[in-house]
């Protein structure tokens, strides 16, 4: 019982974390306390489509570095769903959904410039790229694909150097 909470992530400016809850299908949004380290929870959003039938577990979360958006995957739910984030308040509201190509999204990341989002296929033994929306934080498709077996973490490495 409960919600199972999975992964964790702080908002960019550090005023705000979050949390995925595998079990709940849902994201528990916190204030954060820089002095005391305490978090208050102050909204729980679901992770999947109001129109979603059937059993799903979400994985990841992640906060664009623009800190305009939350990602959060529903492996069953062969998603990832794109939230907004009030500056102020912290509130997410949903954003949209990317669904094409994906199944079984056990981890994704955004790159550093929060132009593209990666998304490891679990079940499909692949590792697909989105385009990301910089108005709406919505993941568009590209034809841009890796084959790869049962892909489960994906991780960005800092190369040491400009390019």
């Amino acid at each position: 019982k409960g919600s199972g909470p999975r992964h964790f992530c702080f908002h960019p400016t550090g005023k705000f974390a979050f949390v995925i809850n595998e079990l709940a299908n849902t994201i528990t949004a916190f204030i954060h306390n820089p002095k005391t380290g305490a978090l208050t929870s102050y909204q729980t959003i679901s992770t999947l489509p109001k129109d979603f039938k059937g059993n799903s577990y979400t994985a990841e979360v992640v906060a664009h570095p623009s800190g305009k958006f939350i990602y959060g995957s529903n492996r069953r739910g062969d998603s990832i769903a794109a939230f907004t984030v009030n500056p102020e308040s912290g509130t997410l509201a949903v954003a949209g959904f990317a669904t094409a190509g994906i199944k079984e999204p056990r981890n994704f990341i955004v790159d550093p410039t929060g132009k593209w989002l990666l998304v490891a296929n679990q079940n499909a033994d692949t590792i697909i790229v989105f385009a990301i929306d910089q108005k709406t934080g919505v993941p568009k498709p590209t034809s841009i694909s890796a084959k790869v077996g049962k892909p489960v973490c994906l991780r960005l490495l800092a190369t040491g150097g400009a390019r």
